[in-house]
């Protein structure tokens, strides 16, 4: 990030535009939005800023910029196409430490402004740094379809109601969740629609259920929500208004940095990664922190990668929760193997050949898997191996020795969705001269069973292909002299 964001006060602030042409008109139609004192510098001016300047909406002075003209400027402007003039704007304003903009110039430029969606006095702002103005527009064409008109009416009747709040409701996160559940509900949709009695009533009922509970033991809440393999694009919607609500997060290893950024900024974080045989946070202790934080009072959003309820120890944090008293919730997430498989464009079953897919897990408690190895080679089926890469040897030894088939497709998805995603296609034969030889780390998918060619369908060509190479076969001594002998009888 290299604009940090925010917005300026220019209530009674001073702002210099300098330049009279349509780009200088557009700065001015959005300066004209706030209560600032706009001066305009330029030697022509377009109707619109003369018409401006008569009303008393903005000064006026008709003639070249001067550096004195920045005595007492909150903010500048530079708009006159010229860059000459421009530059000496720009220089003679950093010279004063005034913030200046200077028109379709980031480089000259100490501040950049915005798309905006103004919906008073809810401002949303959009910007792309100066890379991509265009793109900042969609966004805010979206975003003008997805906001109601008259937002800014309940922004101003929360405003109204700060003070009450605060007064009526003393402690924040209870606070916090007041408000939450306002402008969510009832309140919301009523004070959008024009009932203002209707909402009265709402707040007013509200705020007696909230009397009640604050004399009430606290009770906090568990959620489990499943963050999928790592791309935050792949979170659900549940799982987004989760993270915003939760007071502290609880966050395994595989949890992508990025979908922290979906949470509130003030949300405690706690860091309970388990290091493939290094350092973990036992689940006991996990079990104990979740507990002891909801029973504080607080939302606990506890974050895994994948789905909770597959390979995700979630019956363990259930069930201490329910021995608790605790309330828990499980928000779905995308596993792996069907993320990983739709990035590399893999089906997972196949009408009349591939009826059945399992997914396993290539390590246990003891730190070798032990299956019935013969049931998952069933000629109808096919499954994905998770956090087998460690065990892989294991692994091709035991399904060869059940009687899998060594030419068995096999893909190891590594990284998937993630930066650094890499698909390798082999088989079983090779399975764990694949990994020695391309440094596989974890996380990883390994899909047994399952093959592009079988699904008619072309392999993408980002796949690696790995074939062990294959010595040709080495006659024993004897076996030659014996073969030489009867050549020449």
């Amino acid at each position: 990030m290299r604009y940090f964001p925010l917005f300026a006060d220019l209530a009674e602030a001073d702002v210099l535009v300098v330049g009279g042409g349509e780009a200088a008109a557009r700065k001015v139609r959005l300066l004209c939005k706030t209560s600032a004192r706009i001066t305009v510098v330029a030697e022509t001016v377009t109707e619109e800023l003369r018409g401006l300047a008569e009303r008393g909406a903005i000064a006026l002075l008709p003639r070249a910029f001067l550096a004195r003209d920045l005595h007492g400027q909150r903010l500048v402007y530079a708009a006159t196409g010229d860059g000459v003039c421009d530059g000496a704007v720009s220089r003679a304003a950093k010279a004063r430490g005034i913030p200046v903009n200077v028109i379709d110039a980031p480089a000259l430029s100490t501040f950049i402004t915005p798309a905006i969606v103004d919906r008073d006095p809810v401002t949303v702002a959009i910007g792309t740094e100066g890379a991509a103005p265009v793109l900042a527009r969609q966004i805010k064409a979206l975003l003008e379809t997805l906001l109601p008109a008259n937002l800014g009416v309940l922004a101003s009747r929360a405003r109204d109601l700060r003070d009450g709040v605060a007064r009526a409701v003393v402690d924040p996160r209870r606070r916090r969740r007041f408000w939450e559940r306002l402008l969510r509900g009832p309140f919301r949709r009523a004070v959008l629609s024009g009932a203002q009695n209707e909402a009265g009533r709402i707040l007013a009922a509200e705020l007696e259920d909230e009397h009640r509970l604050t004399h009430a033991t606290p009770t906090g809440r568990v959620t489990l929500i499943g963050c999928g393999p790592g791309d935050p694009d792949l979170l659900t919607l549940r799982a987004v208004q989760r993270l915003q609500e939760a007071d502290v997060l609880v966050v395994d290893r595989l949890v992508d940095a990025k979908i922290l950024e979906y949470a509130r900024r003030d949300a405690e974080r706690v860091f309970v990664g388990k290091t493939p045989r290094g350092p973990a946070t036992s689940q006991a202790e996990i079990n104990r922190l979740i507990v002891r934080e909801a029973q504080a009072g607080k939302a606990v959003a506890r974050l895994k990668g994948g789905d909770p309820l597959i390979f995700g120890r979630a019956a363990e944090e259930m069930s201490a929760c329910q021995a608790a008293d605790i309330p828990v919730e499980v928000v779905p997430g995308v596993t792996a193997a069907q993320a990983c498989a739709a990035r590399v464009g893999l089906p997972l079953t196949l009408r009349e050949r591939i009826r059945q897919f399992a997914v396993v897990t290539g390590a246990s408690a003891e730190g070798e898997p032990d299956f019935e190895w013969p049931a998952l080679l069933a000629k109808d089926a096919a499954f994905a191996i998770y956090m087998g890469i460690g065990n892989a040897p294991l692994l091709r030894r035991q399904l060869l020795s059940a009687g899998a088939d060594a030419a068995t497709p096999v893909v190891i998805v590594e990284n998937g969705t993630r930066e650094g995603e890499r698909t390798i296609a082999t088989t079983l034969a090779d399975l764990t001269d694949a990994v020695a030889q391309h440094a596989v780390v974890s996380p990883a998918v390994i899909f047994v069973g399952l093959d592009w060619a079988e699904a008619g369908l072309c392999r993408p060509a980002f796949v690696i292909v790995h074939r062990r190479a294959r010595r040709p076969a080495i006659e024993r001594p004897l076996e030659r002299r014996a073969a030489n002998t009867e050549a020449l009888t």
